[in-house]
């Protein structure tokens, strides 16, 4: 599993997968690789194995659907946010907002604050 900053990134994951999604819409997987690396500045430069069995446990999970895409010169499974992955991913960002609060609060932060809102 990646880490960034030394934190294992093994929490945060789907947050930032969902996330990812319901900004791009339905997309598939390297292009969702993509778009997270962009986001976030290339912090989350995040490799084909690790968010492949990510979003396939999200699928399983039934917080992502996905469907082949043929239409194109070559055939992709496209993923998309499913209504239950939209309530996991506003619970998940609930409880990132928490999180990044009590670690300002510990670290003498004012930057989280904006998160509260």
């Amino acid at each position: 599993m990646p880490r960034f900053l030394g934190v294992d990134l093994r929490g945060h994951l789907d947050l930032l997968l969902l996330a990812t999604l319901q900004r791009t819409g339905p997309t598939h997987g390297y292009a969702l690789i993509a778009s997270l690396r962009e986001r976030s500045r290339g912090a989350f430069d995040l490799p084909e194995g690790t968010v492949y069995p990510a979003l396939h446990r999200l699928e399983r999970g039934g917080e992502v659907d996905s469907r082949w895409r043929t239409d194109a010169p070559r055939r992709r499974r496209i993923y998309e946010l499913s209504t239950t992955g939209e309530a996991a991913l506003r619970a998940k960002q609930t409880d990132w907002r928490a999180f990044a609060l009590g670690v300002g609060a510990v670290l003498g932060s004012t930057t989280t604050e904006a998160l509260a809102t």
